[in-house]
Parts: C-alpha cells; sequence; structure tokens
C-alpha cells in the first residue's frame, strides 16, 4: 500500500493501514510539521489537506486516504524555498507566537482561500473556527489571510491587526 503525500509515493508500513494518518506523517515519513493537539479531530493542529480540502489527520487512516492527494506543511514551500503565500503572510504579519498550532492554522487558510479567494471577515472567522489558538493571534491570521488572498495587502474588508 501506498499513499501519496506532497506529490510523492510513500509506501505505508505494514500493519499501519489502520493507524490514523497523523502518526503516520510523523512516525513513518519524518514529516513532523502536522501537530498532534487533542487526537479527536477538535483543535485543528493536525490540518492537513486531502484533495485540496481541509482534514483532520487524527482521524483518517491510510486505507481511508489510498488514491488521494494528501498535502502537508511541509508540501506547501516550492522547491526552490519560496513560502506558500499563505506562509508569507503568516511571517508578515507576525502570527505565530508559540507557532504549535501553525501549521494546522495555515493548512485550514489555504483550504479556505482555494475555496473562497477573496473571504469576508465573516468567511474567515467561520473557517478558522475550528483551530484552536490559545496565544491570542487570531486578527492577525485574519490579517494574514487577507493579505494572501489580496497578493500584496488586506482586502477592503480586513480589519486591522494591532
Amino acid at each position: 500500500m501506498h499513499l501519496t503525500i506532497n506529490g510523492q509515493t510513500h509506501p505505508v508500513p505494514e500493519g499501519w493501514e489502520h493507524e490514523p494518518l497523523l502518526w503516520l506523517l510523523r512516525e513513518a515519513a519524518g514529516l513532523v510539521g502536522t501537530r498532534f493537539g487533542c487526537g479527536a479531530g477538535l483543535c485543528g493542529a493536525c490540518t492537513v489537506l486531502v484533495d485540496g480540502e481541509a482534514a483532520r489527520a487524527c482521524l483518517l487512516t491510510a486505507q481511508a486516504l489510498q488514491g488521494r492527494a494528501i498535502t502537508t506543511i511541509e508540501g506547501l514551500t516550492a522547491a526552490d524555498g519560496t513560502l506558500h503565500p499563505v506562509q508569507q503572510a503568516w511571517m508578515e504579519h507576525k502570527v505565530p507566537q508559540c507557532g504549535y498550532c501553525q501549521s494546522g492554522q495555515i493548512m485550514g487558510a489555504v483550504a479556505l482561500l482555494r475555496a473562497t479567494p477573496r473571504p469576508d471577515d465573516a468567511q474567515i472567522d467561520a473557517a478558522m473556527a475550528g483551530h484552536l489558538c490559545r496565544c491570542g493571534t487570531q486578527r492577525r491570521i485574519r490579517a494574514a489571510i487577507h493579505h494572501a488572498a489580496a497578493g500584496s495587502g488586506p482586502s477592503p474588508t480586513a480589519k486591522a491587526a494591532p
């Protein structure tokens, strides 16, 4: 059995077919950017993209993902090291504090922008509501998503971040 992760084929070790994707990514594939948070799909720390849509890696098994494209935080950066526009906006708006939840937050934001290229504040808040961040950077997250959506700055509906 194999999975397509970040555009590359990865073998699934024997006996791991029914394990959560989160552990397969971290332990078998060595992709540690996807984080364990709650293990119940509630916090968003383990968010990855499955066929371009946000999904919780702690709730999915390798067997359920055969033939589907999985993208982790490591798969967003271009081969030449260029950051994805959401990653770049995260840095420019100084979103990370402790950083633990950021990979899941970024993956959720990427999925949002794929589905809604120019989201308003309410759409951003709704999409990001399932991502817990105890550092309180939600206003900067919103500003960074607007920045990434605009390509060069916040959209007209963006509220200023502190």
